[in-house]
């Protein structure tokens, strides 16, 4: 009995950390005309390293501004600067992590 309590406590942790980035990156990003891996990319292209994309992207995320953006002038036009995050930094640093464990490249190219 204790081991299947303690499974469902497991259980229950692991799928809650990821309706992070499922309901507070995905839902909004699935109504935007580019995919949500363009921006990793975008961002890859820039940082190169998984530390410095996960900063720049914490950062923007904290403090958005037309200045501090990967978007080209065009989107940002359209679409506007996102507003701030309302995620803790704990909740923000687990949906950056399964953000870049889903895009990455390193380790799959072949």
């Amino acid at each position: 009995m204790g081991k299947l309590i303690l499974i469902l406590l497991l259980s229950t942790l692991f799928l809650s950390s990821n309706d992070v980035y499922e309901q507070n990156c995905v839902k909004c990003h699935n109504n935007l005309p580019v995919s949500i891996d363009k921006y990793f990319y975008r961002y890859l292209l820039k940082y190169s390293s998984e530390r410095s994309v996960k900063e720049a992207m914490k950062t923007y995320l904290k403090e958005p501004t037309k200045e501090t953006t990967i978007m080209p002038e065009a989107f940002i036009k359209r679409f506007g600067v996102k507003k701030t995050t309302k995620l803790t930094e704990e909740e923000l640093q687990k949906a950056l992590d399964i953000y870049w464990d889903k895009y990455k490249v390193f380790g799959k190219l072949k």
